[in-house]
């Protein structure tokens, strides 16, 4: 069951004695938790009937007990358990889900880990209770994901502007939504995100970013791309090497699959090598300018400029000045 869905089950007041919350993602599993912290019981409710236990500190015996008390003034009581993987003994929790109360609702926080699935605690889970699993999002789905957010809060967005986004901050969900959050605050009346208010807001040039490095470099414009990279020689933290060539990788190793392939027509390529359609160009360009030889010499160059980053047959070369040396040998 997705976080959502719970979510909006609690908002239907429909609601399992025992949630186990799991896995490597923390945005799911945190907007669960504070949903249930914050609104299934009002605030009269939650003084008397809301209680927190932390993984590192709790004892199994009081988490327990605490279950097993029935509500004040409510329908149903909440107890929270965050940092359970921290928690010591938690497999003793089996005797209360095996036999919960439905006037409790039992919310574990196990971040980081899964329970082994053919352990008697998963089995009880799935049978009396809810399950959410979670893991880290691929990369190529954090454009499709971010565009969804910013629509479910009433919003759209430029294509570019998502670009800018995302590619600035990388699998970061809860950074994402932060940054959206005080993106949204400033807009006014406005209802769709540009990318002037990504620079703005969000501190991103929308003129030297690795998305225009990538371009520039697929269109074989040295001058830009030298520039671009100048601009990351002052600004350090706008885009470090180790942001800068796996996005460059990204262009030739997606522009090499090409080659594999009859389809030349935006859409088919798109699909084809699984690209978000708004990249193609760029990666239809690249396979122009530079031929099958061409890409597979950059990429050779790529690796060998990944060691050289990190201290690898190079006696301690500024960043900015491997990546110069860098894109003029590709582009020769």
């Amino acid at each position: 069951m997705s976080a959502e869905k719970i979510i909006g089950e609690w908002k239907k007041k429909q609601f399992k004695p025992v949630y186990w919350l799991e896995g490597e993602e923390d945005f799911f599993i945190d907007k669960v938790v504070s949903y249930a912290e914050h609104h299934i019981l009002s605030e009269a409710e939650a003084g008397f009937n809301l209680t927190v236990f932390y993984g590192k500190d709790a004892d199994w015996t009081a988490v327990i007990n605490a279950c097993r008390r029935y509500p004040m003034f409510s329908e149903r009581q909440v107890v929270l358990l965050k940092e359970a993987q921290q928690m010591r003994d938690i497999d003793k929790l089996e005797s209360y889900i095996e036999n919960p109360l439905t006037s409790t609702v039992f919310i574990v926080s196990y971040k980081e880990k899964k329970v082994d699935g053919r352990s008697k605690l998963a089995k009880l889970l799935k049978e009396k209770g809810e399950m959410l699993s979670t893991k880290k999002m691929y990369d190529s789905q954090l454009p499709e994901w971010t565009s969804e957010l910013v629509k479910s809060k009433g919003y759209s967005m430029s294509q570019k502007a998502l670009l800018l986004l995302v590619d600035h901050i990388g699998n970061d969900l809860s950074r994402i939504d932060n940054e959206i959050e005080k993106v949204l605050v400033n807009l006014g009346d406005r209802k769709n995100i540009t990318e002037d208010d990504i620079e703005k807001y969000v501190g991103v040039s929308k003129e030297y970013n690795t998305f225009e490095l990538q371009s520039a470099v697929g269109a074989k414009d040295l001058a830009k791309a030298i520039r671009i990279i100048a601009y990351f020689e002052a600004n350090p933290k706008a885009a470090p090497i180790q942001l800068v060539l796996p996005t460059l990788y990204n262009l030739f190793s997606k522009t090499y699959m090409i080659f594999g392939q009859d389809a030349r027509d935006e859409k088919s390529v798109a699909s084809n090598i699984g690209v978000n359609p708004y990249f193609v160009k760029d990666y239809l360009m690249a396979a122009r300018n530079y031929g099958y030889q061409g890409i597979e010499a950059a990429l050779l160059l790529l690796h060998q400029y990944n060691l050289k980053s990190v201290g690898v047959n190079d006696s301690g070369t500024e960043d900015a000045s491997l990546l110069k040396e860098m894109v003029a040998k590709m582009m020769q």
